[in-house]
């Protein structure tokens, strides 16, 4: 018999969902769940503007769904907790109703379980 879940567990679950409640940030999230990109990649493939890019992944990356990486000048970030990804595709096809996934590697991920 599995346990209920305490408070904290729930509020985390809450957070978590936060950050996925903003269009914006499930775009992002998009953009780099194949692999990580600078974030002028990013705002190339979401046409986002950088200001408003940057913001959403500094919030991502407080709540543990994106890590940085410094080269230079240049921050590139990568999706690290790969359940949202896998999350945000069945969420996508049961509200679509059809069996497109919103990323190759996704696919494959759900093709294994």
């Amino acid at each position: 018999m599995e346990i209920a879940p305490d408070f904290g567990e729930l509020q985390a679950m809450a957070d978590r969902f936060k950050i996925l409640a903003e269009p914006t940030r499930l775009q992002i999230l998009m953009a780099i769940c194949d692999r990580e990109r600078s974030v002028q990649e990013i705002c190339d493939r979401t046409g986002l503007f950088q200001g408003n890019v940057s913001k959403h992944l500094r919030l991502m990356k407080d709540a543990g769904v994106v890590a940085c990486r410094r080269e230079g000048v240049w921050r590139y970030y990568r999706v690290i907790d790969t359940e949202l990804l896998s999350f945000c595709a069945r969420t996508r096809k049961s509200l679509n109703n059809r069996d497109t996934l919103p990323c190759p590697k996704i696919t494959a991920q759900i093709s294994k379980a």
